[in-house]
């Protein structure tokens, strides 16, 4: 069955007739025509498809697109003028993060979310916050560096 929604997108509405069990993602890539949110693996194990909603970061691999309807969705192209996005990717380069970078905008995305409510986040805590995405090129280590050189500086 086929129903009329209309989700809005980094900002703006995207109106479409879509099948009741139409994933957010493909909707974010197949309607919306968005291919910065990765589908990696459908079963919410990798994050590459994470995108914010409403704020808080989720994956949307795992929401149907009429559960959505009414929020708002961020994507990394969403981001792209943000200040701390620009330092998040600049890090992720100066700190070699990004190997094929096909995990980056799910690290980019749940890394940005964690620096806008935790400016200033230990190792532990990176860790803990990116343990939702998977990078099959074995980056973390890079990805770690990379997060805690974007926060804010340490105080001694």
């Amino acid at each position: 069955m086929n129903r009329p929604v209309v989700i809005r997108i980094n900002g703006r509405d995207y109106p479409a007739e879509i099948p009741d069990r139409m994933l957010l993602v493909q909707f974010i890539r197949d309607i919306a025509g968005l291919t910065g949110t990765h589908v990696g693996c459908d079963t919410g194990h990798c994050g590459a498809c994470t995108v914010l909603v409403d704020g808080k970061p989720m994956k949307s691999c795992m929401v149907l697109a009429v559960q959505v309807t009414g929020s708002e969705i961020t994507t990394i192209e969403g981001l792209a003028g943000e200040p701390k996005m620009r330092e998040l990717q600049a890090s992720f380069r100066s700190e070699f993060a990004v190997q094929c970078g096909y995990c980056t905008p799910g690290f980019l995305i749940s890394s940005f979310h964690l620096l806008a409510n935790h400016p200033n986040p230990t190792e532990e805590e990176i860790k803990e916050n990116i343990a939702g995405n998977i990078c099959r090129c074995d980056g973390y280590p890079n990805i770690v560096r990379a997060v805690r050189k974007a926060s804010a500086p340490q105080t001694i």
